[in-house]
């Protein structure tokens, strides 16, 4: 059996549909189900064998821990506006603690989500082999991530193989539920369709034009590539960088989506609101060295075609993957 939390978010549920895609249906499935109520179409036509609440996961783990071969660790409170960290304390560290020490016990594999936000704005640069205590992640949610990143490298006792992934700005499917913090490619798709342009953040520094602000997107079906991939080659334990390796501006990625429409580009840059303008990062790119040096080969997508597949194939159609 394989396990995999946050099954019924965004990459979690992708995650489970790329399994399915490989013949892998022996699948435990875990989160807060009913929580979100829309979120339950992402599970749609996805064979599992279970679902188990995320309450009841660890009674469940001490009843069929002998029967699980491998844990993918995805789900997560992501909202990186939410201030509250006793909830990011209690789901993203106490949670990921529990669930660590349980695969150590059990000797089960892991692979779990950490995430780009514990560089903070970047000043100590995106380099996966740097250490973490240089990182000054700027909310709740990257610090959540980083002190379980750290707690993991400081473990006496640890699984044979586990992996933590960085992800950086991760889009695609299954994401309808997730509203504002939806990537900017499904408001955007969003945009276009109700006013034929799209809105951007203006520059408020001299050394970067509008929308020439720059991210790492990684598509969504990449990122489940890679996790495949450390599943079958368990040898090189570590934290890793999940993104493409590559920056692109946001202007590429809105004429990206314009392209995958058949439409002329139509641009309207809008001031960062101000409780966000400080913190407002202009560029992250993973470096992706130490991924590659354990064997990783595959090219990831380039945002050109990974948002031509999102728009026609899923958001046109309103499809899941």
């Amino acid at each position: 059996m394989i396990i995999v939390t946050g099954a019924e978010g965004f990459i979690g549920s992708c995650l489970v549909g790329y399994l399915n895609q490989q013949n892998y249906n022996d699948l435990i499935l875990v989160d807060d189900f009913g929580a979100m109520d829309h979120r339950a179409q992402n599970l749609v036509g996805k064979v599992y064998k279970a679902k188990v609440e995320r309450k009841a996961f660890f009674e469940w783990m001490d009843k069929n821990a002998h029967e699980v071969q491998f844990v993918f660790h995805i789900g997560a409170r992501t909202d990186t506006t939410d201030k509250n960290e006793a909830v990011f304390k209690e789901l993203n560290l106490d949670f990921s603690k529990q669930l660590f020490k349980c695969c150590v016990a059990e000797g089960i594999p892991i692979v779990y989500a950490s995430s780009a936000a514990t560089y903070g704005n970047g000043e100590n640069g995106y380099d996966d082999e740097k250490g973490l205590e240089l990182l000054k992640p700027m909310n709740p949610y990257g610090r959540s991530k980083n002190d379980f990143d750290k707690w993991v490298l400081t473990q006496a006792e640890q699984p044979y193989f586990w992996a933590g992934l960085k992800f950086f700005n991760v889009y695609g499917p299954n994401e309808y539920h997730k509203g504002r913090m939806a990537s900017v490619i499904l408001h955007a798709w969003q945009q276009i369709k109700e006013t034929g342009k799209v809105k951007l953040f203006q520059s408020h520094r001299d050394d970067y034009k509008d929308g020439e602000q720059k991210r790492d997107f990684i598509y969504v079906k990449d990122l489940c590539e890679v996790c495949l991939f450390l599943m079958h080659n368990r040898k090189n334990q570590g934290i890793y960088n999940l993104g493409s390796g590559h920056a692109r501006t946001w202007n590429d990625l809105a004429k990206s989506i314009f392209a995958a429409l058949n439409l002329e580009p139509n641009i309207e840059y809008i001031p960062i609101p101000e409780d966000i303008r400080e913190t407002y990062q202009y560029y992250t790119e993973a470096t992706m060295t130490k991924l590659k040096n354990i064997g990783y080969t595959k090219a990831f997508t380039p945002i050109e075609q990974g948002v031509k597949d999102y728009v026609q194939n899923y958001l046109e159609p309103h499809k899941y993957l």
